[in-house]
């Protein structure tokens, strides 16, 4: 296994637990937004991992463009719905975790 494949897989499974970490936050969560901030966060900055240890690991450019593309088209899509999902809580009226 050359340089490129180990820091490639390194970086896949150092983004693992950051799936790991947003799911746990939506079970978890009290609320709402809170769940959204754990679900968002941690999920983009996993799939930035994966995504970067694919790239090590892309046999051309062209696979290396379309790793970028889905990287960005799933973070243009997480931050649109989570807006979506959050406007629409407070316009129901759904209150915050009050802070303790």
């Amino acid at each position: 296994m050359n340089l490129p494949e180990l820091a490639g897989s390194l970086l896949v499974v150092l983004g693992m637990p950051f799936f790991l970490a947003g799911t746990v936050g939506l079970i978890r969560f009290p609320d709402v937004l809170t769940r959204l901030h754990a679900v968002t966060k941690a999920d983009n900055l996993g799939l930035g991992l994966v995504v970067l240890g694919l790239l090590l690991q892309a046999d051309s450019w062209e696979m290396a463009c379309r790793l970028l593309l889905i990287w960005l088209m799933v973070l243009l899509g997480s931050a649109t719905a989570c807006h979506l999902v959050a406007q629409s809580a407070l316009k129901r009226g759904i209150k915050p975790w009050p802070k303790p």
